[in-house]
């Protein structure tokens, strides 16, 4: 290809490139998904005209005097022999591949619309896992898996570590000082740091990650060389106790890092091991510092230095990211303690409707500039749980509470189905109801509570009805009379035999 051809292509694929990032940027999709989706896809391009530009200036540079030579043949000769030599040279090359497809350079970066019910795999959907629910929330099972298997660890719930993560000090989210210099808790640190800044750049496509890094790098080096590091500070020998009252019995061992409730406690312990070896190694951290301070013009600096440093960089860009994403981390903490109220099947449906609800079809703006009113009264929600009476979907917990997953129908209302005890138990004294089963003859609803079935309730009623005819022909047999002989008989046949002059 002619060099000025080269350049006239990447210019106009620089502006192809441009448009593509300006219909992007005008959409502002709703889901998450598609969001995300959408700011990858203008880093890619992006990233893109970057390559690009750094090629049409290397074109320009011209080092080789290529580009020279073509305009001072352009300018020199005559111009139509140079665009017969060019039109050759491609009727040439499409000789020689006849079968060659032609690259459609105006649908290379506009936007891939498919069929809306067959949905396509996008980035987003291959980068994310399902905890993650498209960067919404983190996934650190991982890292607790790892956390909990480091030695001298304070055992945390999943929903513990998620707040203390990011809490180094003994007795919270780390370990003691000593226990911090194994490659195990090194690794686990570096894993963590890795996976919150792998979750920044999947989030964050548009931002620039390295800047970022590379500003806590800077910060942290300050304060290293000031020796500001919380946790991290040189130990001074000193020549006093090795131990100091924090109250009024308990006793703090600057060797172990650990309190203990009174002195006799603290005097057994130190015969331990584990307190022999904490106190060589704070011992040996001492005579490094001392040999460091006193020759002050060539720096002394030992391994067990250089590996607490890189310990602490880590711990630091963990502490630093972790605020940085503060709301997803605040989101999770949520999404957890709510999940561990739920079955396995109502979190597969959770996420079949987060899937489903992210795969709407996208050409609805299209269709009219009215149904964007429309799309900001939707209600997000997914589990299908009623609505309150401010409009929005109740709580998932009073919607189980309640029970308003139970269906109830009632075949005398119509099988209208009623989703709930309570409302099921209420809809008894509704109108409904009651005028439903005055169509079937029945005047006294108050004895067919919670029966349901038309047949049961009409075999009732003509039961009910038998039996007060029966007490109404057994009335009169209730009261004896006597007569004047002794006889007794019922009342009625007494006033009759009264009446006919047989008494």
């Amino acid at each position: 290809m002619y060099v000025l051809e080269e350049q006239r292509y990447i210019h106009e694929d620089l502006e192809r490139l441009e448009q593509g990032i300006a219909d992007r940027v005008h959409e502002e999709p709703k889901p998450i998904r598609d969001r995300l989706n959408r700011d990858h896809e203008i880093a890619q391009l992006l990233d893109q005209i970057q390559r690009q530009s750094s090629s049409l200036l290397n074109l320009y540079k011209d080092e080789n005097g290529t580009r020279a030579g073509e305009l001072q043949e352009l300018n020199t000769g005559d111009p139509f022999d140079a665009f017969y030599k060019q039109l050759g040279d491609i009727r040439e090359h499409h000789a020689r591949y006849p079968n060659e497809q032609a690259e459609n350079s105006e649908q290379r970066y506009k936007q891939k619309r498919g069929d809306p019910s067959a949905p396509v795999a996008t980035v987003v959907d291959t980068i994310f896992s399902g905890e993650e629910a498209f960067g919404r929330f983190f996934d650190l099972h991982t890292c607790y898996d790892s956390f909990s298997n480091l030695p001298n660890v304070k055992r945390l719930t999943y929903l513990q570590y998620l707040e203390y993560f990011d809490n180094f000090a003994a007795g919270y989210g780390g370990v003691k000082r000593g226990d911090k210099m194994t490659d195990q808790y090194f690794n686990y640190v570096g894993e963590l740091a890795q996976y919150l800044e792998d979750f920044m750049r999947k989030t964050r496509p548009l931002e620039n990650p390295d800047n970022i890094l590379s500003g806590f790098d800077e910060e942290f080096g300050k304060l290293w060389e000031k020796d500001e590091i919380e946790g991290w500070q040189i130990e001074s020998a000193t020549n006093g106790s090795k131990a100091t009252l924090t109250d009024a019995e308990a006793i703090w061992c600057e060797d172990c890092e650990k309190e203990f409730k009174n002195e006799n406690v603290y005097k057994n312990h130190l015969t331990g091991r584990k307190h022999i070896k904490a106190a060589e190694q704070r011992k040996q951290r001492q005579q490094d510092a001392a040999a460091g301070s006193a020759d002050s013009k060539s720096v002394v600096v030992s391994s067990a230095r250089l590996k607490e440093r890189a310990i602490a960089e880590r711990e630091y860009r963990v502490k630093k990211m972790a605020s940085l994403m503060n709301t997803e981390r605040s989101d999770t903490r949520v999404n957890v303690e709510r999940k561990q109220g739920m079955t396995k099947r109502e979190r597969e449906q959770e996420l079949e409707n987060l899937l489903n609800a992210s795969d709407t079809p996208r050409e609805a703006a299209e269709d009219g500039e009215g149904e964007g009113d429309d799309d900001e009264d939707k209600i997000y929600n997914p589990l299908k749980v009623p609505l309150g009476w401010d409009g929005k979907p109740i709580p998932f917990w009073l919607y189980r509470l309640h029970g308003l997953g139970v269906e109830f129908p009632c075949e005398i209302c119509g099988n209208y189905v009623y989703k709930g005890r309570r409302a099921f138990e209420k809809h008894f004294n509704e109108s409904r109801h009651i005028y439903n089963l005055k169509c079937l003859g029945i005047t006294n609803p108050t004895l067919f509570r919670d029966i349901t079935k038309m047949d049961e309730a009409v075999k009732l009623w003509e039961k009910m009805q038998k039996e007060k005819k029966k007490s109404k022909l057994d009335e009169g047999s209730v009261v004896q009379m006597e007569d004047g002989e002794g006889n007794v008989m019922p009342e009625k046949v007494y006033y009759d035999l009264q009446k006919q002059g047989l008494l």
